[in-house]
C-alpha cells in the first residue's frame, strides 16, 4: 500500500481545486444564471424578464476558458475535452466565461460582448478593478478585424467585464461597484452622445454570507449558489423557493458536483492537517520532554548521584516526551486540519469545526489556540 506524501496530496488537492473552479464556471455559464446576472446588473436588461433574456438576447453558447485574453496566444483548449483536461491552461490566460448578447436600445438591437469571472483571490497583488478594466480594453481592441476593419470605429461593440468575488474581506461583503467612462465637460456646453463613449464597464460583485439576507437579489442568489458551506439539498431548495430558479438536470448535476468537490477538498485538507500536526507535535513534545527530563535528572543527580539521576532523567524525558508529543501532535493535527479546511473552502472556524466534528468541550481550547497563533 502506498502512503500518500505531502507532495502527492498537494497535487491531488490542486487537481481537485482546478476541477472545482471549472465546475463553478460551468454553473455560471448556464443561460438562466447568466440571464439573472444580466437582468440585475446590466441596465440594458432591467425591464426584461429572465425568460426573454435567456431565450432571445443571449447569442449562441457561452465560451468557458476558451478565448485567450491576449489575441496573439493560441488557446490550449479543445472543444469536447473533459473537465480535468480543460482546467489545464498552463501559460495561457483565458476569459472564464465570454459570450455575445443583443440588447434592445432606443428601438434598435445592439450587440454586446460580456465577460464573467469567478474570483477566489480578492487581492492577488493588485486591485481587481485594474484587471477588469484591462479585460475590457482587450475585448475592445480585439474587435478590430472581427467586428470592424479600417477606420469604422462606429462599429465597436460595448463590452462588460463582471467579476464575482467569492470570498471578499468582510468589510466589502454584500456590495456591487461599477466602473465606466463618464463625460466631464470643463468648458462649453456641447455633450457627446452617450453611446459613443459608454463602451466599457467593469462590475465587481462581492458576495455575502449565504445565511444572511441581502437587499440585492443577485448577491443573495449567487452567495447561496456558489457557497461551499451550503449542502446540495438546502442549496437547491433555497434556489427554487426564494429565487424561482428551476432545477434542471444539468443545474442539479453541477450543484452536486461542485459540493462533492468541495467536500473532497475539505477531507484532504483534514488529512494533511492531521499528518502535519502529528509530526510537528511529536517533534516538539520529544524535544521539550527530553529537555525537561534532563533538567529534572540533573537536579535529582545532585541528591541521588549524577549517574542515577541522568539515567532517570533520560527515562523520564523519553516518557514525558512521548506523552507530550502525542498530546501536542493530536492537538496540532486538529489545528492544522481546521486551518486547511478554512483555507480550502473559504469558510469560518465554526463551520470547519462542524466538518471535523470537534467535541464541544474541546472547541474553546482550539479557538483560543487559533486566536493566539493568528
Amino acid at each position: 500500500m502506498q502512503i500518500p506524501t505531502s507532495l502527492s496530496q498537494g497535487i491531488n488537492t490542486t487537481k481537485e481545486q482546478s476541477n472545482l473552479d471549472m465546475a463553478c464556471k460551468r454553473l455560471l455559464s448556464e443561460k438562466i444564471i447568466l440571464a439573472h446576472i444580466m437582468k440585475h446588473c446590466l441596465e440594458e436588461y432591467h425591464n426584461y424578464s429572465i425568460s426573454e433574456i435567456m431565450n432571445y438576447y443571449i447569442e449562441g453558447t457561452p465560451q468557458i476558458s476558451e478565448v485567450p485574453v491576449h489575441p496573439d496566444e493560441e488557446p490550449e483548449l479543445i472543444h469536447g475535452m473533459n473537465t480535468e483536461d480543460s482546467s489545464m491552461s498552463e501559460g495561457t490566460v483565458t476569459y472564464d466565461i465570454r459570450f455575445h448578447a443583443i440588447a434592445p436600445v432606443s428601438g434598435q438591437l445592439i450587440r454586446l460582448i460580456i465577460n464573467i469571472e469567478a474570483q477566489n483571490d480578492f487581492y492577488p497583488g493588485y486591485a481587481l478593478v485594474r484587471r477588469g478594466l484591462y479585460y475590457c480594453s482587450r475585448m475592445i481592441s480585439s474587435q478590430y478585424g472581427t467586428e470592424f476593419t479600417n477606420s469604422h470605429y462606429e462599429k465597436i461593440k460595448k463590452v462588460y467585464s463582471i467579476w464575482i468575488c467569492l470570498d471578499p474581506p468582510q468589510y466589502q461583503m454584500n456590495s456591487i461597484r461599477y466602473y465606466s467612462i463618464q463625460e466631464n465637460v470643463v468648458l462649453g456646453s456641447y455633450h457627446e452622445s452617450i453611446k459613443d463613449y459608454d463602451l466599457l464597464t467593469t462590475i465587481i460583485l462581492c458576495l455575502n454570507d449565504p445565511q444572511k439576507n441581502s437587499t440585492s437579489e443577485i448577491i443573495e442568489m449567487l452567495s447561496v449558489l456558489l457557497s461551499p458551506d451550503v449542502s446540495p439539498h438546502e442549496k437547491m431548495d433555497r434556489l427554487q423557493t426564494k429565487f424561482h430558479l428551476p432545477m434542471t438536470k444539468q443545474i442539479e448535476s453541477e450543484v452536486s458536483n461542485m459540493c462533492n468537490l468541495g467536500a473532497g477538498i475539505a477531507r484532504r485538507a483534514a488529512e494533511q492537517g492531521w499528518q502535519q500536526g502529528l509530526e510537528k507535535g511529536l517533534q516538539q513534545g520529544l524535544q521539550q520532554g527530553l529537555q525537561q527530563g534532563l533538567e529534572q535528572g540533573l537536579q535529582q543527580g545532585l541528591q541521588q548521584g549524577l549517574e542515577q539521576g541522568l539515567e532517570q532523567g533520560l527515562q523520564q524525558g523519553l516518557q514525558q516526551g512521548l506523552e507530550q508529543g502525542l498530546e501536542q501532535g493530536l492537538q496540532q493535527g486538529q489545528l492544522q486540519s481546521l486551518l486547511n479546511i478554512m483555507a480550502s473552502l473559504n469558510c469560518d472556524l465554526e463551520y470547519a469545526m462542524t466538518v471535523l466534528q470537534i467535541p464541544v468541550q474541546e472547541q474553546e481550547v482550539l479557538r483560543n489556540k487559533i486566536n493566539t497563533e493568528s
